[in-house]
């Protein structure tokens, strides 16, 4: 086993013990959470090392992307779509992903249902929220969150399966605290509306410098990157996401 190899594997093991910590703070099991790596502009070699230390879930930011790891990395594993997607790239991952976490508009909505029926699945999407009303971040308002929801569930051939919000950056994560409460009030009153053909099973929230905050405030679905594989190099400077 390489040294990168065994670094991740450290990387994977401590943040699972900083998300049970962060789960026995709030009196929830470590296993209901779930565990997203955000293997984005990673090499499939590096993921593969992830994958065999135990992680399951992969999420990408890019269409691209996944199609040329997907037909890399030949392992038991499940693809998220977690950045925003263009309608006119929904026809390629339908079918190879898991859940396409960033729906937010209603003529996405409407492709995603057109590409579904023809492939004769159900695709299972999470609606984007922008709780933090942040213009360089994508997602509804959320006082606009109900209605959406409502309408998107007369679509057949998708099942929404829960909410998602990306908050802030910021150096302490307190300061985002008020984002993830306010992202589990809406989570909570659209699931106690119990509308047909809703699934709401997932509450998408938190990443590698806030994924502790988010859990203490109800997320079961955290998206990490960086605490796992490291900082990377993106175009415009170093991810930390």
């Amino acid at each position: 086993m390489s040294e990168d190899s065994v670094n991740i594997e450290r990387n994977i093991e401590q943040v699972w013990e900083r998300i049970s910590k962060a789960a026995a703070r709030c009196g929830r099991l470590p296993e209901d959470i779930h565990l997203i790596a955000v293997s984005k502009t990673i090499e499939p070699e590096r993921i593969i090392a992830a994958i065999d230390a135990g992680i399951i879930n992969l999420g990408e930011n890019r269409v691209q992307e996944i199609n040329e790891k997907y037909d890399i990395i030949k392992r038991n594993c499940n693809w998220h779509l977690i950045g925003h997607l263009q309608t006119n790239k929904v026809k390629y991952i339908i079918g190879k992903v898991k859940l396409i976490h960033s729906v937010d508009r209603l003529e996405l909505v409407e492709e995603i249902q057109k590409r579904a029926s023809k492939a004769g699945i159900i695709a299972d999407i999470l609606v984007q929220i922008n709780v933090a009303d942040e213009s360089t971040k994508f997602g509804i308002k959320p006082d606009e969150a109900r209605n959406f929801v409502r309408l998107a569930s007369s679509y057949r051939n998708l099942m929404v399966k829960g909410v998602m919000t990306v908050a802030p950056k910021c150096v302490n994560p307190e300061e985002v605290r008020w984002v993830f409460r306010e992202m589990r009030e809406i989570f909570i009153d659209i699931k106690k509306e119990n509308i047909d053909n809703i699934d709401m099973k997932y509450l998408s929230m938190g990443m590698s410098n806030d994924f502790e905050v988010a859990i203490e405030e109800g997320a079961n679905m955290v998206r990490i990157g960086t605490a796992i594989f490291g900082k990377r190099q993106t175009a415009a400077g170093t991810e930390t996401q």
